[in-house]
């Protein structure tokens, strides 16, 4: 079985993205011999994905940091482009800390010593609107702590500006009203200035941000002796004659061996953000030069760092003893009830009651993980254990636009075959194809995903003629933030009685063998 995606070539080289799927807004740091990463979770649950490395490349999921975004209330729905918005994840005194903002509500922080847990609960740091892209700095040579963050337009009605703030060594308040560290306005050509990541270097205070949009800016440097400015800037990474688009918002890592890499996300529609790896070294002014003298390298060779088996975070699941693995989220903070245990392989989701059934993104109990490759295939098992009317349960590809395929039950109480989809303005779901019946209650599904995330669906009911296609090609939308996601689900009719369950087996994703 092959994965979707390898980064690590196996010749002493890589392959951008070192992470193919929607690992959005990364930042990095490096503890001992150990590289750890977190990126934007948005509305999902859990939240705060940590990922782990040796060398950079080849990563690994290794927990989520945040149980479940708050307030409860406002994350009990999907919020799709809400909540964890641009994490900062630092270590300090012998702790792992998390910042980020949350566009309606604030920066919060949020801290362990053991990057696996347990962290604490979350605290807000500083309240109000449009607060976004936080990121701290402990200056170990001054003993002082700063915090600087973002602003969204949309919230604040500010845009184009880096706020700063002293902080108290505790990471739990801030000690100031705040300045504008830089004003991008008047910087000539400068606009959506964000994503900002600070860090002490030279002597200098440096800001690592991104702007000109996400899909078509750059990422500059700002440099400073005093933390309060005045800041000089540089464009230090832009796209070029690249097919590279953005190169947006990441992070600067410094390895044990003492090289420079700097981890940035690209957009890629429907995939989400995808993570580049670049090279990084400093130029004879001090200025940090990313990449291929400035733009972004396709391939190169690995860091040098201990050596690592090949792999990336984890996409298939036999769910052992009932229980799915730690790439999979929630749409919404999860209720009790949603899953039921047992003691063999294989999922199993209660049939949920609710009057959303007929729009997968309004749900919150879709089982989701991210498209894991540009080109993949993915097949699951599913069995209907209801014989309600109505009572349903699928793989869904979602987002903006969604499909799903799986077994519905008719009038009769027997299951059939469907496939149903949805427009981004359409309000309910409706047939992709006709039903057919599905002997057993059983049936085997496939989705076949090529560039452009371009998806064919297809499925086997067991009735000796194999798999077979479904529907025309489906083509996956993002929401505004967040890339398209595998998803699955089961559901019923409104009502008061038991409801019944969804089995789901042998989760599989498989990529196709690479010929260069």
């Amino acid at each position: 079985m092959t994965m979707p995606w390898r980064a690590d070539l196996g010749d002493g080289t890589y392959r951008n993205p070192v992470l193919n799927a929607d690992w959005s807004d990364p930042d990095v740091v490096r503890v001992g011999d150990d590289h750890y990463l977190t990126a934007s979770s948005f509305g999902r649950a859990p939240g705060l994905p940590l990922l782990h490395s040796r060398d950079l490349v080849n990563w690994t999921l290794v927990g989520h940091a945040l149980d479940r975004p708050g307030p409860d209330a406002d994350f009990a729905v999907p919020r799709h482009d809400c909540g964890v918005w641009a994490p900062s994840l630092r270590h300090h005194a012998g702790r792992f800390w998390i910042f980020w903002g949350d566009p309606d509500h604030g920066i919060h922080q949020i801290n362990a010593e053991d990057i696996r847990g347990p962290w604490s609960t979350p605290h807000l740091v500083k309240a109000g609107k449009g607060l976004i892209d936080a990121c701290p700095l402990w200056d170990e040579e001054t003993g002082e702590a700063y915090l600087v963050h973002a602003w969204a337009k949309s919230r604040s009605g500010i845009k184009n500006r880096l706020t700063g703030h002293r902080m108290s060594p505790d990471g739990r308040e801030l000690l100031d009203e705040g300045t504008t560290l830089v004003d991008a306005d008047t910087i000539p050509g400068w606009f959506t200035l964000e994503g900002p990541k600070v860090y002490r270097h030279d002597g200098y205070f440096w800001i690592f941000a991104p702007a000109g949009g996400v899909e078509t800016g750059w990422q500059g440097a700002f440099r400073s002796r005093a933390f309060a400015g005045p800041y000089e800037e540089r464009v230090v990474l832009a796209q070029g004659s690249t097919e590279v688009n953005g190169p947006h918002q990441g992070g600067w890592v410094r390895t044990a061996a003492g090289e420079d890499w700097f981890l940035h996300f690209q957009a890629r529609g429907a995939y989400g953000r995808v993570v580049h790896l670049q090279p990084m070294r400093w130029d004879e002014e001090g200025w940090p030069v990313i990449g291929d003298e400035g733009e972004p390298v396709l391939t190169h060779r690995r860091p040098e760092a201990p050596e690592q088996p090949a792999g990336a975070p984890a996409s298939s699941d036999d769910f052992p003893g009932g229980r799915y693995g730690r790439q999979w989220q929630w749409t919404a903070n999860p209720r009790p009830g949603w899953t039921v245990g047992h003691g063999g392989d294989g999922l199993r989701l209660s049939c949920v009651r609710t009057a959303y059934a007929h729009d997968l993104r309004a749900l919150p109990n879709v089982l989701v993980q991210r498209l894991p490759a540009e080109e993949f295939t993915v097949e699951v098992g599913i069995t209907l254990d209801s014989r309600e009317p109505g009572a349903k349960a699928g793989l869904a590809v979602l987002g903006d636009a969604f499909s799903w395929i799986g077994l519905e039950n008719g009038t009769d109480g027997t299951a059939r075959l469907v496939h149903r989809y949805a427009e981004s303005v359409a309000e309910h779901e409706r047939d992709a194809e006709h039903p057919r019946p599905a002997p057993g209650a059983a049936v085997r599904v496939r989705i076949d995903v090529t560039r452009g995330a371009r998806c064919r669906f297809s499925a086997d009911t067991g009735d000796g003629a194999g798999f077979r296609a479904s529907g025309q090609v489906f083509a996956a939308t993002p929401w505004r933030w967040v890339g398209a996601l595998l998803g699955l689900f089961a559901t019923a009719p409104t009502g008061d009685t038991p409801s019944g369950t969804a089995g789901f087996t042998a989760f599989r994703t498989t990529g196709r063998p690479r010929t260069t």
